[in-house]
Protein backbone atom coordinates (compact mmCIF):
# COMPACT_ATOMS: atom_id res chain seq x y z
CA UNK A 1 0.00 0.00 0.00
CA UNK A 2 1.24 3.36 -0.81
CA UNK A 3 2.04 5.61 1.80
CA UNK A 4 -0.67 8.72 0.59
CA UNK A 5 -3.12 5.65 0.71
CA UNK A 6 -2.04 4.57 4.34
CA UNK A 7 -2.28 8.52 4.86
CA UNK A 8 -5.88 8.83 3.87
CA UNK A 9 -7.04 5.51 5.77
CA UNK A 10 -5.72 6.47 8.88
CA UNK A 11 -7.58 9.81 8.53
CA UNK A 12 -10.59 8.16 7.47
CA UNK A 13 -10.62 5.47 10.40
CA UNK A 14 -10.82 8.58 13.02
CA UNK A 15 -14.11 9.53 14.71
CA UNK A 16 -15.45 12.73 12.85
CA UNK A 17 -14.33 15.72 14.86
CA UNK A 18 -10.35 14.67 15.11
CA UNK A 19 -10.92 12.81 10.90
CA UNK A 20 -12.24 16.93 10.06
CA UNK A 21 -9.38 18.34 11.98
CA UNK A 22 -6.74 15.65 10.53
CA UNK A 23 -7.67 16.20 7.37
CA UNK A 24 -7.60 20.09 7.85
CA UNK A 25 -4.20 19.97 9.39
CA UNK A 26 -2.73 17.31 6.93
CA UNK A 27 -3.74 20.15 4.01
CA UNK A 28 -2.37 22.75 5.80
CA UNK A 29 0.87 21.19 6.39
CA UNK A 30 1.20 20.44 2.72
CA UNK A 31 -0.03 23.98 2.12
CA UNK A 32 3.18 25.47 4.25
CA UNK A 33 5.43 22.03 3.07
CA UNK A 34 4.68 21.41 -0.82
CA UNK A 35 7.22 19.66 -2.19
CA UNK A 36 8.40 17.13 1.72
CA UNK A 37 8.57 13.72 1.54
CA UNK A 38 5.61 11.85 2.93
CA UNK A 39 6.00 9.08 5.92
CA UNK A 40 3.40 6.63 7.59
CA UNK A 41 4.62 4.92 10.53
CA UNK A 42 2.15 2.31 11.85
CA UNK A 43 3.41 2.52 15.27
CA UNK A 44 4.18 -0.86 15.04
CA UNK A 45 8.04 -2.57 15.44
CA UNK A 46 9.59 -5.36 13.58
CA UNK A 47 7.64 -7.81 16.16
CA UNK A 48 4.19 -6.51 14.28
CA UNK A 49 3.66 -5.23 18.11
CA UNK A 50 2.06 -2.04 19.14
CA UNK A 51 4.77 0.51 20.22
CA UNK A 52 2.82 3.87 19.65
CA UNK A 53 0.55 5.85 17.53
CA UNK A 54 0.46 5.60 14.18
CA UNK A 55 1.94 8.73 12.47
CA UNK A 56 2.31 10.74 9.82
CA UNK A 57 5.62 12.02 8.92
CA UNK A 58 6.53 15.49 6.91
CA UNK A 59 9.95 16.19 5.60
CA UNK A 60 13.71 14.69 6.68
CA UNK A 61 15.19 14.78 9.52
CA UNK A 62 18.98 13.92 9.54
CA UNK A 63 19.74 12.33 13.06
CA UNK A 64 23.64 11.54 13.24
CA UNK A 65 24.92 9.24 16.21
CA UNK A 66 28.17 9.65 17.52
CA UNK A 67 29.06 5.99 16.01
CA UNK A 68 29.14 7.93 13.09
CA UNK A 69 25.54 6.18 11.80
CA UNK A 70 22.73 8.71 10.00
CA UNK A 71 19.44 7.94 10.25
CA UNK A 72 16.20 9.88 8.89
CA UNK A 73 12.97 10.24 10.41
CA UNK A 74 10.39 12.87 9.37
CA UNK A 75 10.60 16.46 10.58
CA UNK A 76 7.04 17.44 11.40
CA UNK A 77 4.60 14.39 12.55
CA UNK A 78 0.86 14.41 13.31
CA UNK A 79 -0.76 11.61 15.31
CA UNK A 80 -3.77 11.10 17.69
CA UNK A 81 -3.75 10.66 21.01
CA UNK A 82 -7.13 9.53 23.31
CA UNK A 83 -7.84 13.23 24.53
CA UNK A 84 -6.88 14.58 20.74
CA UNK A 85 -3.94 15.52 18.14
CA UNK A 86 -0.50 15.70 18.63
CA UNK A 87 2.19 17.56 16.27
CA UNK A 88 6.05 16.95 16.86
CA UNK A 89 8.77 18.89 15.29
CA UNK A 90 11.49 16.76 15.43
CA UNK A 91 15.39 18.30 15.67
CA UNK A 92 14.99 20.62 18.11
CA UNK A 93 17.74 20.94 20.54
CA UNK A 94 16.43 23.48 23.41
CA UNK A 95 13.47 21.64 25.07
CA UNK A 96 11.94 24.78 26.57
CA UNK A 97 11.90 26.62 23.17
CA UNK A 98 8.47 25.63 21.75
CA UNK A 99 6.90 26.42 24.62
CA UNK A 100 8.62 29.67 25.48
CA UNK A 101 8.74 30.81 21.76
CA UNK A 102 4.91 30.29 21.04
CA UNK A 103 3.15 28.67 23.92
CA UNK A 104 1.88 32.44 24.96
CA UNK A 105 0.34 32.52 21.49
CA UNK A 106 -0.76 29.08 20.43
CA UNK A 107 -3.56 29.06 22.59
CA UNK A 108 -5.09 25.80 24.97
CA UNK A 109 -2.57 23.32 24.24
CA UNK A 110 0.10 21.18 26.13
CA UNK A 111 3.49 21.85 24.89
CA UNK A 112 7.12 19.38 25.61
CA UNK A 113 10.16 19.43 24.23
CA UNK A 114 8.91 18.99 20.54
CA UNK A 115 5.44 18.50 20.72
CA UNK A 116 2.18 20.37 20.76
CA UNK A 117 -0.28 18.21 22.13
CA UNK A 118 -4.90 20.14 21.73
CA UNK A 119 -7.80 18.51 21.96
CA UNK A 120 -9.52 20.16 18.51
CA UNK A 121 -8.39 22.38 16.26
CA UNK A 122 -10.62 25.20 17.32
CA UNK A 123 -8.92 25.39 20.98
CA UNK A 124 -5.79 26.72 19.11
CA UNK A 125 -5.01 29.62 16.65
CA UNK A 126 -4.42 28.02 13.92
CA UNK A 127 -1.62 30.72 12.23
CA UNK A 128 0.51 30.14 15.06
CA UNK A 129 0.60 26.45 14.31
CA UNK A 130 1.36 27.26 10.97
CA UNK A 131 4.06 29.55 11.92
CA UNK A 132 5.66 26.72 13.87
CA UNK A 133 5.39 24.14 10.93
CA UNK A 134 7.13 26.22 8.62
CA UNK A 135 9.61 27.97 10.85
CA UNK A 136 11.16 25.42 12.45
CA UNK A 137 10.91 23.27 9.01
CA UNK A 138 13.47 25.05 8.03
CA UNK A 139 15.43 25.34 11.05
Amino acid sequence: MEIQEQIVGYIDSQPEQKRHDMQALHQLILQKLPACKLWFFDGKNSDNKTVTNPTIGYGVHTIKYANGKINEWFKVGMSTNTTGISVYILGIEDKKYLAQTYGQRLGKASISGYCIKFKTLKDINIDVLAEVISTEFTH
